[in-house]
C-alpha cells in the first residue's frame, strides 16, 4: 500500500513542498531591492549574521501553508530558533531554510542565494527541495521517489542522472580558501582535479553544483550543522549516491550522516563525492 501522510499520498506532498519553495522563492525576489536588514547572533556567539525581511516574510511563505496543509507535523525553522513538535501518531518533522545565504542576499549577489525545505522523520530525509532564488529552478524528490528531479521555470523537470567520468577532469568546489585547512588541500587539489574554485553563499547551491556536476566534488571546513542546512542536502546526496568522506590529518574516512534536529558542532572537514570515485582516492583513504 502507498504511504500516507495525514490526508495527503506522497505525491500530494512533493506538489505541497515545491509550491511551499515555489512561493518563497518569489517574495524573496519580489524583496532584492526594498528588504529591510539587522544583524543577528551566529553560532558561535558572535555578531557576525544577518536576518532580512525576506528571511522572515518567506518563512511566514513557509509556515502559512504547513500548518494548513500538515497541521500534526513538527516544524524546525532557521529564523526565531522555530521548533514546533509533532502531534501526530508519526515523527515527522519538516526543516526549514527560508533564505540560505543571507548575507549573498544582502550584498545583492546574482548567485548564492536559495530557499530549502525536507521532511525527516527517524533519521531518514522522506522528501527534500533545494530552489535556486537566482535561476528559479528546484532540486528535490518527493516521499517515496528513487528520483531527484531538476525543475527549470517551476514546471519543466528532468531526472538528475550522474555520469561516469574521472575526478581529474573536474573542479573540486571549495567553501573555504585552502590557506584555511590544516592539511594539504592544494596538493590533493593539484593531484586530482583541473581546478579548484572557492565559494561561499548559499550551502544548498554549492550542493546543487555538485548535484548537477557542475563540480566534481564539495569541500567543506569544520562548522555548525543545523537541521534546515543539513536534512536537505544530505537527503538529496544520499538519493543521488554523493558520500560524506570525514577528512582529519589528511586521510579520508567515510561517514554517515544523520540529518540532525537540532545544532551540533562539527569540528572536522568534510569532503563530498560520488561513490564512483572512491577508489580514485583509496591513497588519501585511512
Amino acid at each position: 500500500m502507498p504511504e500516507t501522510f495525514g490526508n495527503l499520498t506522497a505525491p500530494l506532498v512533493g506538489v505541497a513542498m515545491k509550491e511551499m519553495v515555489r512561493r518563497a522563492i518569489n517574495e524573496i525576489r519580489r524583496q532584492r531591492f526594498i528588504f529591510e536588514a539587522q544583524a543577528k547572533l551566529g553560532y558561535g556567539g558572535e555578531c557576525n549574521d544577518l536576518v532580512t525581511s525576506a528571511d522572515r516574510q518567506a518563512q511566514r511563505i513557509y509556515l502559512k501553508m504547513l500548518r494548513e496543509c500538515f497541521p500534526d507535523f513538527g516544524v524546525i525553522a532557521e529564523e526565531d530558533e522555530l521548533r514546533v513538535e509533532c502531534c501526530g501518531s508519526r515523527q515527522l518533522y519538516f526543516t526549514l531554510d527560508p533564505l540560505d545565504g543571507t548575507k549573498a542576499f544582502g550584498r545583492r549577489q546574482s548567485t548564492g542565494v536559495g530557499t530549502m525545505i525536507s521532511l525527516v522523520e527517524d533519521g531518514k530525509v522522506l522528501a527534500a527541495y533545494v530552489g535556486d532564488v537566482m535561476t528559479q529552478e528546484i532540486y528535490g524528490y518527493r516521499p517515496e521517489s528513487d528520483r531527484v528531479h531538476r525543475i527549470s521555470e517551476y514546471e519543466v523537470g528532468e531526472a538528475i542522472t550522474v555520469s561516469q567520468r574521472p575526478l581529474i577532469q573536474g573542479v573540486l568546489l571549495s567553501r573555504d580558501a585552502p590557506w584555511k585547512f590544516q592539511w594539504e588541500v592544494d596538493r590533493f587539489a593539484r593531484d586530482h582535479f583541473k581546478d579548484i574554485d572557492i565559494e561561499g553563499g548559499s550551502i544548498g547551491i554549492s550542493f546543487a553544483r555538485l548535484w548537477k556536476q557542475e563540480v566534481a566534488a564539495l569541500l567543506m571546513g569544520a562548522a555548525w550543522e543545523t537541521p534546515w542546512d543539513s536534512s536537505p542536502v544530505i537527503g538529496i546526496c544520499r538519493q543521488l549516491g554523493f558520500v560524506f568522506l570525514e577528512v582529519k590529518q589528511g586521510k579520508f574516512r567515510q561517514v554517515e550522516l544523520a540529518p540532525p534536529l537540532q545544532v551540533v558542532r562539527r569540528e572536522s572537514d568534510l569532503l563530498v563525492v560520488h561513490q564512483q570515485h572512491l577508489e580514485e582516492l583509496k591513497e588519501w583513504m585511512w
